[in-house]
């Protein structure tokens, strides 16, 4: 079962968030009563990504994935705001619109930094965050030229979706090895068009949305989060050992936890691995006492 609702954001654009959970059983809380979860994809995600975590988490949880602005089936308005305050807000209006709060906040790379300046700036809506695979540390200039040139090489319009799969998970020259994860992932965020398959967001938003983090760090807010906070890093992904142990350091009741044989899609990589690697965090949330 796949249900959309639609939420008013940050200067009135529209979102889309989702539930993805199977039919409730009768042993299901009843959603009034469920725990809240917002799950928030990264930069060029869409919802969709968090369908099997979705699923899993719904058999406890409320749990309800969000289209960010310039994603999935959100706005994607030229005249939008591309902000970190803006993405923020947005999660936000989500959690206040949706009843979700005080929720555990589960995000993945953008995602998961919208969720710890979320958490930093409104405690009383986020009970536990889950950090996956970001840094908190600035990544530069040179980062966000690498980007533009990134997109710039695409070979777009893909004729199929099969060109898509097989671009993005062998021929991209960001591929280390051949990822047929990383194929997925993106030929799911693709639309087909009458000239062949493109992204269904603009690469021009994504630029700008990321340049409004890529410059700065991130510390200060990490270090305000007062919930719990577990921080997951892929083996293979951007994060590195050092920076998420730090991450971890800094933050004020922070957790570790890593995923072997996982990229910067740990959820995506290995979804069975990541549901071991955070499901002990969300029982010790949902049995533990509730910080004021």
């Amino acid at each position: 079962m796949v249900r959309r609702i639609d939420v008013t954001g940050a200067g009135g654009v529209r979102l889309a968030a989702w539930e993805f959970a199977d039919p409730p059983k009768s042993d299901r809380p009843k959603a009034s009563e469920a725990p809240g979860v917002l799950l928030l994809h990264g930069l060029m995600g869409r919802a969709s990504h968090w369908a099997p975590t979705d699923r899993w988490l719904s058999e406890r949880h409320r749990a309800i994935a969000l289209d960010q602005r310039g994603h999935g089936q959100s706005d994607k308005a030229p005249e939008a705001e591309y902000t970190r305050e803006a993405y923020v807000e947005d999660a936000e209006a989500a959690l206040d619109q949706l009843g979700l709060g005080p929720a555990v906040v589960v995000g993945h790379a953008m995602g998961a930094l919208t969720g710890w300046q979320l958490a930093a700036k409104r405690p009383d809506l986020v009970r536990a965050l889950i950090i996956c695979d970001m840094r908190a540390s600035a990544l530069g200039a040179a980062s966000q030229r690498e980007w533009e040139d990134w997109f710039k090489a695409w070979p777009v319009p893909f004729a199929t979706l099969a060109d898509v799969r097989k671009w993005f998970g062998e021929d991209d020259p960001w591929v280390e090895r051949r990822n047929p994860s990383r194929g997925e992932f993106y030929a799911e965020v693709m639309q087909e068009s009458p000239d062949g398959w493109r992204p269904v967001f603009d690469p021009e938003q994504m630029l700008k949305s990321r340049q409004t983090w890529v410059y700065d760090a991130h510390w200060e807010e990490l270090a305000q989060v007062q919930c719990p906070a577990l921080v997951v890093r892929g083996l293979d992904g951007e994060l590195g050992r050092a920076e998420s142990q730090e991450m971890v350091r800094v933050l004020p009741r922070g957790q570790y936890a890593e995923v072997a044989d996982a990229g910067h899609l740990v959820h995506y990589d290995q979804p069975e691995a990541w549901r071991t690697a955070i499901e002990p965090f969300l029982d010790g949330v949902l049995t533990g006492p509730q910080v004021e």
